[in-house]
């Protein structure tokens, strides 16, 4: 495994990506006991602010490198290139998840599905479904984060100069983000629901990623240097925000009762577009491990570690077989819930998702090894 995992990138970026990975895969399982202990129990943001975070680090460092090198156009075509490959993983995916989530309702009789995962239009009319799908309008249950980031890539495709101003960039972001909260701006569904995730709020959280990620040439990278302060700051955020986690999801009964004047305060911490408590408390989580954890930790190239960087590396297949394998492991559950039965969704999910990881690195590495060439046929000896 080890010769499959690049080494000479930031571990902790790859790391933290693979662990949102798994929340996600845990999340998306209902039943699911390891679901008690992921991030969104105990903290306002959730394995989604993560995923975008570091999706918005990575096109920062990747695609910076090609702009400064190659130029704009050159770096956006390479986006928007990105941007069709998501895409297509987008809509194979929802092929997927229709046809295991249609066969098991029919199969096992529980209509309730459908309608549980948005899924029911495809029922009732599946050829404006599958054109609204394409086009994005229509986005089922669980199949709502490639559509933000594909959206969100394209605007960023747009956006790269600005990197080379940062805090420009970062600005007219937050404005776009404050207009997006303020005046209620989206983009269009088709049966009049707002997107699950708002492109047009959420992309602050990947410009802020693209922001630490770029790597000027020649100039100083933007970086937030450690404060003590500001570390002791992180500090009751995060429990104020794991208090107010605990209220949301599992004493929301409580605060209607004994803190009626709090509550609607609670209930407005949204996540469609991007709470302003629930992008502080990703930025502190993140201020936090970035200053903490030592980039060069040996632990970090340790067995479970290296795992999860593998994982954080092959994340778009690894996300879309998450996708899938979670239903999956939902049906398992609804007929036993025992700990036999939770082990074996839990320790085969992985199992699979790495295994999937593992395939697609090796196939990746075989695609960069270059081929030898066929040594020069030796001349034939001149004749007399």
């Amino acid at each position: 495994m080890s010769s499959l995992i690049r080494l000479d990138r930031d571990l902790r970026v790859d790391l933290v990506r693979g662990f949102a990975l798994w929340a996600i895969f845990v999340n998306h399982t209902p039943g699911n006991w390891l679901g008690l202990v992921t991030p969104r129990n105990y903290t306002l943001s959730d394995a989604t602010e993560a995923f975008v975070l570091l999706a918005g680090y990575a096109a920062g460092l990747a695609y910076g490198i090609v702009m400064d090198r190659q130029g704009w156009f050159f770096a956006a075509s390479r986006v928007m290139g990105r941007v069709f490959t998501l895409y297509v993983a987008h809509i194979f995916l929802l092929v997927v998840f229709t046809a295991q989530v249609g066969l098991s309702a029919a199969r096992l009789d529980a209509a309730f599905y459908l309608d549980e995962l948005h899924l029911d239009p495809f029922a009732s009319d599946p050829y404006r479904a599958l054109l609204e799908a394409l086009l994005l309008r229509y986005q089922p249950s669980f199949l709502n984060i490639l559509p933000l980031y594909i959206v969100v890539l394209a605007l960023f495709a747009l956006a790269m100069p600005l990197m080379r101003r940062p805090w420009l960039m970062l600005l007219l972001s937050a404005a776009l983000w404050a207009a997006a909260r303020w005046f209620g701006l989206t983009l269009p569904s088709w049966r009049g629901d707002d997107w699950f995730f708002n492109p047009l709020a959420w992309q602050l959280l990947f410009f802020i990623g693209c922001a630490l990620g770029y790597r000027p040439p020649g100039g100083t990278p933007l970086s937030v240097p450690w404060r003590r302060w500001a570390g002791l700051a992180c500090v009751p955020l995060l429990i104020a925000g794991a208090a107010m986690t605990v209220l949301i999801f599992f004493q929301w009964d409580f605060a209607e009762a004994h803190l009626p004047a709090f509550a609607p305060f609670l209930a407005a911490i949204d996540k469609t577009s991007l709470h302003p408590l629930r992008l502080a408390t990703m930025l502190a989580l993140t201020y936090l491990i970035a200053h903490l954890i030592p980039r060069e930790a040996a632990w970090l190239r340790s067995r479970p570690a290296l795992v999860l960087v593998l994982l954080g590396q092959q994340a778009l297949p690894v996300f879309c077989a998450g996708i899938a394998l979670s239903f999956l492991a939902r049906v398992a559950l609804e007929t036993s819930e025992g700990a036999w039965m939770q082990a074996a969704v839990n320790i085969g999910g992985v199992a699979a998702l790495v295994a999937l990881a593992l395939l697609t690195a090796w196939y990746g590495a075989e695609k960069r090894v270059p081929r030898r060439q066929p040594a020069a046929a030796m001349p034939a000896p001149g004749g007399g």
